[in-house]
């Protein structure tokens, strides 16, 4: 089989809490292969329920629903009983949840060590190998993303091994947003590189407004215009080796330093949202719709573009500081993964598949989100600001220069560097600092996983 494409046709996503530190609580077991000794794909016949767990809510609860339609028309026989609550409460009970033999059969599980790997280590998740050789996932979900779903049933490696989830047909970047209002009154293209953004910023600055809206006061998230200018400096494949701990790369050699390097020089010459620290990033992402900044960085689908916005902004994949090469933070959206208390495995696994299909991608571009895995859906009109998010995610495809999520890399990464982000800023500590910290943080998660 053919490798399903990232590439998609549509655009906007999942709120940014979702792409941000897991913190499930840690599991008992030293962790097994817990694969089903037999895999179906016939699942007719008796009638099935399948409790399902996810934090799909609003919009994206519709889209959910029409997925659920759809496979329930698919398979009759089988019916998806969802219970969505918000992603904190989500995470921080699913280790519990799946510890119930009543607990849910489906589950959304996030990316990383303190999550997906602590549930697999914890036997709380199914080795889906069986699965993935029934229905061909590893042959058609692209390695880029397949890694994100897999781990060493001892929960000691990332990014090889088994797979214990499946990506939903929907995926999430993180990139430059533009108001085109803002440029087109001061005469300025969006731009194409870093130079060019960094002379737009200059302009911007003169003629009195705010080129980059941000806001630092969340530690969290403070981090996405660090990560972003990251993949500007560091390669696909020492961004990626980092993570997944595959060998002895530094973070030195990850575009951390330079990345931290930038962003402190766009502080110290202004380009930022004045008083920053004190700005939550959700006032930030207002401020951007409302006018107040030019630029921002950030992950797609938190902006909620009504339809006269998705008009006027756009996005784009800046291509490397040296090159044309595009290297970018980018992911599914959820995966799901199934209880090994389940009942119905074969009925879960059929839902999986259903959730990675063209079907499902589709689904995606007709609620207004970008797909993933698949580059044949029919794409919408009239959303210019969609346009721009498809042309972004093919650059990416293309050239094979999807990373994972930094802060995957250990279990407090995200902590770390959002507060050396924020001290950054402060001018309490330099680049170099900041990349110590996150070595440090790096070598002591090593430490502990060495250990077991």
């Amino acid at each position: 089989m053919k490798k399903r494409h990232l590439m998609g046709a549509a655009a906007a996503l999942l709120a940014t809490a979702t792409m941000l530190a897991a913190c499930a609580p840690g599991g008992s077991s030293s962790g097994s292969t817990n694969a089903p000794s037999g895999a179906s794909t016939d699942v007719s016949g008796e009638d099935v329920t399948l409790k399902m767990l996810d934090f799909w809510q609003g919009e994206e609860g519709k889209w959910m629903d029409s997925v659920v339609a759809g496979f329930e028309k698919e398979h009759p026989n089988i019916k998806i009983e969802r219970t969505t609550q918000d992603w904190g409460q989500v995470m921080n009970t699913l280790n519990l949840r799946l510890a119930d033999p009543n607990g849910p059969d489906l589950a959304l599980v996030n990316n990383g060590w303190q999550s997906m790997g602590t549930l697999a280590k914890g036997n709380r998740i199914l080795n889906l190998d069986a699965y993935a050789s029934a229905y061909g996932w590893k042959d058609e979900i692209p390695t880029t993303i397949l890694r994100q779903e897999q781990f060493t049933a001892d929960g000691k490696q990332m990014g090889n091994g088994s797979l214990y989830a499946v990506p939903a047909a929907r995926s999430s970047l993180i990139g430059l947003y533009y108001n085109k209002a803002i440029l087109d009154k001061l005469g300025l293209q969006p731009p194409k590189t870093l130079d060019e953004f960094e002379k737009a910023c200059a302009a911007i600055k003169v003629a009195g407004q705010v080129p980059i809206s941000y806001g630092s006061q969340d530690k969290g998230s403070s981090t996405v215009i660090l990560f972003a200018l990251q993949d500007l400096y560091g390669s696909a494949k020492d961004i990626g080796d980092f993570v997944y701990s595959s060998g002895s790369v530094p973070i030195t050699s990850t575009g951390i330093t330079q990345a931290a390097a930038a962003v402190k020089k766009w502080n110290d010459t202004g380009w930022l949202t004045p008083n920053h620290a004190g700005v939550p990033f959700a006032d930030a992402m207002n401020n951007f719709l409302g006018g107040k900044g030019a630029f921002q960085f950030n992950y797609t689908g938190s902006l909620g573009f009504s339809a006269a916005q998705k008009q006027t902004f756009g996005y784009v994949q800046l291509p490397q500081a040296s090159g044309d090469q595009v290297v970018g933070t980018g992911s599914t959206v959820g995966n799901l993964a199934i209880s090994t208390k389940s009942k119905h495995p074969d009925a879960a696994a059929a839902f999986l598949d259903y959730m990675a299909s063209k079907a499902t991608a589709q689904a995606s571009v007709d609620h207004g989100y970008l797909p993933l895995l698949h580059n044949d859906v029919q794409e919408p009109s009239g959303n210019p600001e969609l346009a721009t998010e498809i042309a972004a995610q093919k650059k990416l495809d293309e050239g094979n220069g999807f990373v994972p999520y930094f802060d995957w890399s250990t279990p407090t990464m995200l902590d770390t560097l959002g507060g050396q982000t924020q001290l950054l800023l402060a001018g309490k500590v330099t680049p170099d600092q900041l990349a110590a910290a996150g070595q440090k943080d790096y070598d002591a998660f090593q430490t502990q996983r060495a250990k077991g």
